[in-house]
């Protein structure tokens, strides 16, 4: 498998929009914990190791 690159998300201003309603009221620790959270949740949803080390990779270039 792959890291998919190409857009696949239905409706990403939707998923944009739920994803930062999602950390209202939180503070920045709270917001920062519940990130980790969604990451690995994600990463266990993904389970490849190789798309993840590249997806790891290539956040990490991003920045």
């Amino acid at each position: 498998m792959m890291l998919n690159l190409a857009p696949n998300i239905a409706d990403p201003d939707d998923f944009y929009a739920e994803l930062v309603n999602s950390q209202r009221n939180l503070d920045e620790e709270q917001a920062l914990r519940m990130n980790a959270r969604l990451i690995l949740l994600l990463a266990n949803h993904i389970g490849d190791r190789t798309v993840l080390t590249e997806a790891i990779a290539r956040a990490r270039a991003a920045g």
